[in-house]
């Protein structure tokens, strides 16, 4: 039986979380459908600009994301201490464009006075949505629906596009979020839709690099808008962003996907990224995460000692991928 959302998603456990959405009926989400002939390109353009659209209202920053054929992934990241300094009117101004709003909330931010008790039920509805506009369960809902209802209009049926609900795994620590960060940016390679991530369309990859080429300098290069940037390795007084150098996390996307792509999975180059040395990850543990990082690990991604620990602040009777978690530990 599938775990409640609430024990996957807690920010006791970490803030950065990695979701990925399927379609039903081989329906297609984007691309050209061989049996049919239709083309659904179009919708990937659609679908990368509205999870920007989406991350501006909500206090999630995107982390890295791939819209592929039949599904697609995003990695959020929770930016908790934003929500909180967000003002009552700020927070009811973001709702509102998502949601109409109750007649309350309309005439709180139309400056019609209200009485006191009516207040009081406003502020109540302001420190929920508040919450809400932190959830990821509530980013994904929405992003969902807009893309399933766009979707069957264009198909001209209704029911289910999507398979199930969104699903998720928890990032406990940097090896496990720079697992899942090149899991998902080398999607495209490993599908055999791209030969290079900067070939990787509608990537967060192909994003990055582009930005990069046209920094002036190559000490701290460009990074892109509505994308968590990196900022170097953890420090005191370190900026707020990914704990990861730009430049050694390209580099070690260019290596991954050169395995990936000379069909040697367990191939040692002697070139080996800086990131593995420093996080301690043996080369052909890597390579085995970034190829199985949904099938191998459910719920929880981490290694053992961090999974562990999670599991025992949710309440878990048993610690799921405990082994696996063991490769992300050598």
């Amino acid at each position: 039986m599938p775990k409640p959302r609430k024990s996957q998603i807690s920010l006791e456990a970490t803030p950065y979380y990695h979701c990925t959405s399927r379609c039903v009926r081989r329906a297609f989400l984007c691309g050209r459908d061989k049996e049919t002939g239709i083309d659904y390109e179009h919708r990937r353009g659609r679908i990368e600009a509205r999870i920007f659209e989406l991350a501006k209202v909500f206090a999630l920053d995107v982390c890295a994301y791939a819209v592929m054929s039949n599904h697609y992934h995003v990695v959020l990241h929770i930016n908790a201490q934003k929500a909180k300094i967000w003002s009552m009117d700020e927070v009811i101004e973001r709702w509102h464009t998502l949601f109409k709003g109750p007649v309350l909330s309309q005439r709180y931010l139309a400056k019609v006075p209200l009485t006191d008790a009516e207040l009081e039920v406003v502020k109540t509805l302001a420190d929920t949505w508040r919450e809400h506009l932190m959830s990821i369960s509530w980013f994904m809902k929405i992003l969902n629906e807009g893309i399933a209802r766009e979707a069957n209009a264009e198909d001209g049926c209704k029911g289910h596009f999507w398979e199930s609900r969104f699903k998720s795994q928890a990032l406990l620590d940097e090896k496990a979020l720079a697992a899942c960060l090149a899991y998902v940016d080398l999607n495209p390679i490993r599908a055999k839709m791209a030969e290079t991530p900067e070939r990787s369309d509608y990537t967060s990859a192909r994003k990055r690099i582009e930005h990069a080429k046209t920094s002036r300098c190559e000490a701290t290069p460009s990074q892109p808008d509505g994308l968590l940037p990196f900022v170097g390795y953890p420090r005191q007084e370190m900026p707020f962003g990914l704990p990861f150098r730009l430049q050694d996390y390209l580099a070690l996307l260019d290596w991954t996907g050169r395995q990936f792509h000379q069909g040697k999975r367990g191939f040692i180059n002697d070139n080996l990224p800086p990131i593995l040395e420093r996080l301690n990850i043996d080369s052909e543990n890597w390579l085995y995460s970034a190829s199985n990082f949904e099938s191998s690990f459910k719920g929880f991604v981490g290694t053992a000692q961090a999974m562990a620990a999670a599991c025992r602040k949710l309440g878990y009777k048993r610690t799921p991928s405990i082994s696996t978690g063991k490769l992300l530990a050598t």
